[in-house]
C-alpha cells in the first residue's frame, strides 16, 4: 500500500541555517533522529492524517522543538496552527504555498514550491504517487473532490512531482492528465458492470467484476475505490 515506504522531505534554501521537514512518517526512531540531525528544523508540515505520515510527528517535535502544522488540528503539535488553503509559508528561506487537494482524504494538502527549479515543484502527499494510482479513503475521501483537485494541480503545469510514496516524477501536468484518464476509464468499467449486475449491485460484486486481477493484499483498497466510484455515479444528475 505504501510502495517503498513514506518519503520524508527536508527543504531548505541554499545558505539557509534551518530546514522544513514534510511528512515525518511513521514512529521509526532511527528515521526521526536522522531527520532531526540534518540541522535545526524550523517547521514540520504534514500532508494528511494517515499514520504513515503523521505517527512520527509528535516525536520529531520533541527531538527538534519545531512546531507541527497540518490541516487537521489533531495533528498539530508544539503550538503549530492548522494549515489554511492558499496560505504561503516563509520558512528556511523557502516559499511554501499550501493547496487544499481533498480526495484521497478530506484533509489532503499539497505544498507548492514555485521557486524550486525552472518549473517549481509540488509535494503531493498521497494525492499523486510516484507509481500506480491513488486510493480514495472513502467515505472520507470522495471522487468528485479528487477530480477537482486534479484540475487544480494540472493548472500548475510541468512542475516536478515530489510524492510521498515512490519516485520523483518530471511533470505534474502530464501525471494529473494520466490520472484523470485512468479514473474515467474505471468509471466506464463500473458503469458496464452495473449494466450486467444491476444498478443496486453491492460493492463486493462490482469489485469482483472490475478488479478481478488485484492481489488479495490490496482487495480492501479496490473495494474502497469501487465504493467511492459508486457514490460518485449515483450522485450524478439523472442517476
Amino acid at each position: 500500500m505504501s510502495l517503498d515506504g513514506t518519503n520524508s522531505y527536508v527543504i531548505s534554501a541554499p545558505g539557509a541555517s534551518t530546514s522544513v521537514v514534510v511528512d515525518p512518517g511513521p514512529a521509526d526512531e532511527g528515521h526521526l533522529r536522522r531527520l532531526a540531525d540534518v540541522g535545526p528544523v524550523e517547521l514540520i508540515l504534514v500532508t494528511h492524517r494517515h499514520a504513515d505520515h503523521t505517527a512520527g510527528s509528535q516525536r520529531l517535535h520533541e527531538l527538534t522543538g519545531a512546531p507541527v502544522r497540518a490541516a487537521d488540528p489533531r495533528h498539530c503539535h508544539g503550538g503549530g496552527e492548522p494549515l489554511q488553503d492558499g496560505e504561503t509559508i516563509q520558512a528556511a528561506g523557502v516559499a511554501v504555498q499550501v493547496l487544499a487537494t481533498p480526495g484521497h482524504t478530506s484533509d489532503s494538502l499539497c505544498f507548492h514550491l514555485p521557486d524550486d527549479g525552472q518549473h517549481g515543484s509540488v509535494l503531493t502527499g498521497d494525492t499523486i504517487l510516484g507509481r500506480g494510482t491513488t486510493m480514495l479513503d472513502y467515505p472520507d475521501g470522495r471522487l468528485g473532490d479528487y477530480l477537482r483537485s486534479l484540475d487544480r494541480l494540472e493548472a500548475l503545469g510541468p512542475a516536478t512531482v515530489l510524492p510521498a510514496h515512490g519516485p520523483v516524477l518530471p511533470s505534474l501536468a502530464a501525471v494529473t492528465h494520466a490520472y484523470r484518464e485512468h479514473r474515467h476509464e474505471r468509471l466506464a468499467q463500473i458503469r458496464a458492470a452495473l449494466v450486467l449486475l444491476g444498478g443496486d449491485a453491492a460493492v463486493a460484486a462490482v469489485a469482483d467484476a472490475v478488479y478481478a486481477d488485484v492481489e488479495p493484499s490490496v482487495r480492501r483498497a479496490a473495494e474502497m475505490s469501487v465504493a467511492a466510484q459508486l457514490d460518485y455515479l449515483r450522485g450524478m444528475p439523472g442517476a
